[in-house]
């Protein structure tokens, strides 16, 4: 009887959907009335479908099928296709927040690869507002015409994203600016998006009890609210700039504190190439292993010593600006998504690293108990080095075969459930951090640098994380000796890591060798044949 009762819960959630679009939309202010509310029904609707469709397709594809099964797993990737396929047509249709949901989701490691996969071109897709409703927002909230604020000021957009564009401009000082200008209406429309996304959340929760996405979705609503407040992001930007004062490769833009209002957010102009532009890099005369080593060591900074993190570090958030001779600075720009993370978990999260890098299982178990995972600790070497945690390959190198079938054999065995357990029972800063640490790793992946960048990086800024705090908590006596007994403890993981990196040059060397006297064994063999 509940199975039948079930397949109307769609139908239900469609009503619920359609009517909070109604009444919602309908307050929006922006004086178009009827039209905004049909659009806002037609979205919320298409929403509906949409997942409607997803559901029946998991629920009827795998009915019968043994969990675990080679056919289940087979037809499972089909299904996670299919509904990857159709989620982003939804967010293409939809546009806004929809595009930023599908760009929230193929950043996180957890999701099934056909879903961030699929959904991973959303990261560039953005269609710009009319200028003249761009003109609008900024006359309002200056109360002065156009011109009279900048000498000039570009129609085109040089940016466009879900929620802003970008466009440059002249102030009468000659300063160059970029002007970052909210669409109109995004913060009711956000409220619409968000009520039908936990309707259908918890629509699919309770069919699929083993499926549960309200942090997630909890996560996703913080990271949207403070994006639309450009005040709080400007003061993150400024935060930022503080914490990096005295490093010479970081640059965040200034604020212009006069032009800026939740809605503006008026900063220096700032040029530079997308991280991940090789072409151009290597036209400059820039190494991109250099700019890799520089990335990363910005970000670990931040999570590790600072515990105030970027959240948004995709490609175009981040520039490299040539300063001649091969050098460059590092712009960081789009300071929205941050999270200050809590001082235990960053303490935590050091000792965690370090754990890693010394391939100390026990304690790596131990901190997964303090972080709330429990026994699902096992899989913090998989997910943050790549190695499973009785692991005695390499650091830095790929899994061994025999490592990777043995891992293949244990994730195949975990159910929905035991996914949705793990996500449920990590700390709210860890979802920030994988999300960050997934896009650092394509940017480093797009930049063809050595793994051991990453692994180096993240263990200096673990190491100087914990004395920092140490540094805190004594007096000026132990200042030195706290200082030397960082450079140790890095040093030694240094030469690990190191050493391990010399042993995969090594060990590629002698393969490539034994390649090619293969080749020459059979050339020789196959000439001898023929005489």
């Amino acid at each position: 009887m509940l199975r039948r009762r079930r397949g109307p819960l769609l139908v239900a959630a469609a009503a619920g959907a359609a009517l909070a679009a109604a009444s919602t939309v309908s307050s929006y202010g922006d004086g178009r009335g009827a039209p905004s509310a049909l659009h806002g029904v037609a979205r919320s609707s298409r929403a509906v479908y949409t997942i409607g469709f997803v559901v029946v397709d998991y629920k009827y594809s795998l009915r019968g099928l043994a969990p675990g099964s080679a056919d289940y797993r087979n037809k499972r990737s089909k299904v996670h296709l299919r509904s990857a396929k159709k989620l982003l047509k939804l967010c293409e249709a939809n546009g806004g927040f929809y595009v930023k949901a599908g760009q929230f989701v193929s950043s996180l490691r957890q999701v099934p690869k056909e879903y961030s996969s699929t959904l991973s071109c959303l990261q560039d897709q953005a269609t710009p507002c009319n200028f003249q409703d761009i003109k609008i927002v900024i006359e309002q909230k200056f109360g002065k015409d156009l011109h009279s604020i900048f000498l000039e000021f570009d129609e085109h957009p040089i940016a466009a994203a879900s929620i802003a564009q970008v466009h440059r401009g002249r102030l009468y000082n000659n300063q160059e600016v970029a002007v970052k200008v909210q669409y109109p209406g995004l913060e009711q429309r956000m409220k619409l998006d968000i009520m039908t996304m936990s309707i259908l959340s918890k629509s699919v929760s309770w069919i699929f009890p083993d499926y549960r996405f309200e942090k997630i979705l909890i996560e996703f609503e913080r990271t949207m609210s403070m994006e639309l407040d450009f005040i709080q992001e400007a003061r993150n930007s400024e935060r930022t700039a503080s914490c990096f004062r005295k490093n010479n490769v970081v640059k965040i833009p200034r604020v212009f504190w006069e032009l800026t209002s939740k809605e503006v957010l008026t900063m220096e102009f700032c040029s530079g190439y997308k991280i991940d532009n090789l072409d151009s890099l290597r036209k400059a005369g820039i190494s991109p292993t250099k700019v890799a080593k520089a990335l990363i060591e910005l970000f670990g900074e931040m999570i590790f010593i600072h515990g105030f993190v970027h959240g948004d570090p995709h490609p175009g958030n981040i520039l490299v600006s040539p300063q001649g001779q091969g050098r460059f600075s590092l712009v960081l720009l789009d300071h929205g998504i941050y999270k200050e993370l809590d001082q235990k978990f960053r303490l935590d999260y050091c000792q965690l690293w370090k754990a890693l890098i010394l391939l100390d299982s026990q304690k790596i178990l131990k901190l997964g108990e303090q972080f709330g995972v429990g026994k699902y600790a096992k899989y913090f070497p998989v997910i943050f080095i790549g190695r499973t945690i009785e692991s005695k390959s390499v650091l830095g190198t790929q899994m061994s075969s025999e490592e990777k079938k043995r891992l293949k054999q244990d994730l195949n065995s975990l159910r929905m459930d035991d996914i949705s357990s793990f996500m449920e029972s990590l700390p709210p800063d860890f979802l920030t951090i994988l999300r960050t640490d997934g896009l650092l790793r394509s940017i480093l992946g797009n930049l063809g640098v050595p793994r051991h960048v990453r692994l180096l990086a993240y263990a200096k800024c673990a190491i100087y994380g914990l004395e920092e705090q140490s540094k805190s908590e004594s007096g000026p006596i132990n200042h030195m000796y706290l200082q030397v007994k960082a450079n140790i403890v890095y040093l030694r993981l240094r030469i690990l890591i190191e050493v391990a990196g010399l042993l995969v040059q090594v060990n590629d060397l002698r393969h490539k060798i034994m390649s090619k006297f293969r080749r020459m064994l059979q050339e020789i063999t196959r000439d001898f044949v023929i005489l």
